[in-house]
C-alpha cells in the first residue's frame, strides 16, 4: 500500500518552514537539513540527475536553489573520492556554495553502490537548510516569468520580518569562492593552460587535464603574464561581474597585446561576461 503522505512529499513528524519570496509570495514545506533561517537569490535548475554537483558548484554561491525534477535524494550523496589529478570525482568543489535547497518530494531512502551518506546529513555538515514537499512547478513558472528574486527559508514560527532579504549581487561572491593561491593539475601536460578562478569547476580542470594540458589555476586577480602560458580559461562564477575590477583590469591588458604575439583567451559564463567587460563592451542579467 502506498502511503499518500509520501506521494506528496511529506513525513508525519518533520518540522514545518516556508520560502517567503521579495513579492509577498509564501511556499510552505517540511525542512531537512540544517534547521536554520537564510536569505538568498531564488533560482532553479532543470537537471535530472546531478545535485551533488549543483550543490558544490561555486555559481551557486549563496543561492536558493530549487531543482525541477520531482524526486530529489534517492541515490545519496557519494565518497569524496580523488581522480589521477588529485580532483573530487564527484563534486565540483570542496564544498556546498548554495544558501538553501528546495525540492518537491524528498526521498527518505537513498540506495546507491557509491553512496555514503543521505542528502539531509550532508546538508547538515554544512549547515545548510532546505524544503520539500512545496510545488516546485508553480515557483519555477514564477522565477521564469519574473527573473530571479529575492527570497528566504525561514523555520514555523520565526517573524519572517525579523531576517531582511539579502541580494548576493551586491557582495563580492568571486573573491569569497576564489583559490587563494596558484595551484598546479597535471604539472608533466604537453601545453599550459593558466585557468583564471572565479569559481571554476572540477570537471573543467579535470577535462582539460584528461587532453593533455598542464592547468595552472589562479586566484581571480592574480597578475597575467602571457609569456607563462598557451592558452587562457575564465572560469564561470557567481554574483556581478562588475566586481571583479581587478580581473577585467587584467584581462584588457591581454587582450591588447600585439596581435602577432596573442594567445587564445577563452570564457566560459562569467569569465565569457569578464571578457566583454575588458573590451569595453556592457553586460546585463538576463530573466
Amino acid at each position: 500500500m502506498i502511503d499518500p503522505q509520501r506521494i506528496n512529499g511529506t513525513t508525519d513528524g518533520a518540522a514545518r518552514g516556508s520560502l517567503c519570496l521579495c513579492d509577498g509570495t509564501k511556499f510552505d514545506g517540511e525542512l531537512f537539513g540544517e534547521p536554520c533561517d537564510i536569505a538568498g537569490e531564488v533560482v532553479f535548475q532543470t537537471g535530472m540527475v546531478g545535485y551533488p554537483e549543483s550543490l558544490t558548484d561555486p555559481s551557486y554561491r549563496k543561492q536558493i536553489l530549487i531543482l525541477t525534477y520531482p524526486l530529489i535524494g534517492n541515490y545519496g550523496i557519494p565518497s569524496d573520492e580523488e581522480d589521477e589529478f588529485g580532483l573530487r570525482k564527484w563534486f565540483e568543489s570542496a564544498q556546498i556554495h548554495v544558501a538553501a535547497l528546495v525540492v518537491a518530494d524528498l526521498s527518505q531512502h537513498y540506495s546507491h553502490w557509491g553512496a555514503t551518506k543521505s542528502l539531509s546529513d550532508w546538508l547538515k555538515e554544512y549547515k545548510v537548510p532546505a524544503l520539500y514537499g512545496l510545488d516546485t512547478r508553480e515557483l519555477t513558472k514564477k522565477i521564469r516569468e519574473n527573473g530571479s528574486m529575492l527570497g528566504k527559508v525561514v523555520r514555523e514560527g520565526t517573524n519572517p520580518d525579523s531576517l531582511p532579504f539579502m541580494d548576493p549581487n551586491e557582495l563580492h561572491l568571486v573573491g569569497e569562492v576564489s583559490s587563494k593561491a596558484p595551484v598546479v593539475y597535471n604539472s608533466s601536460g604537453d601545453v599550459t593552460i593558466y585557468a583564471i578562478d572565479c569559481g571554476i569547476k572540477n570537471n573543467q580542470i579535470r577535462c582539460l587535464c584528461e587532453r593533455g594540458a598542464k592547468v595552472k589555476v589562479v586566484p581571480w586577480d592574480y597578475p597575467i603574464d602571457s609569456k607563462e602560458y598557451d592558452g587562457l580559461l575564465i572560469s564561470n562564477g557567481p554574483g556581478n561581474p562588475q566586481m571583479c575590477a581587478k580581473t577585467i583590469s587584467n584581462l584588457r591588458q591581454v587582450l591588447s597585446e600585439d596581435k602577432n604575439n596573442c594567445k587564445p583567451v577563452f570564457g566560459i559564463c562569467l569569465g565569457h561576461q569578464l571578457m566583454a567587460l575588458a573590451i569595453a563592451a556592457k553586460t546585463f542579467k538576463m530573466k
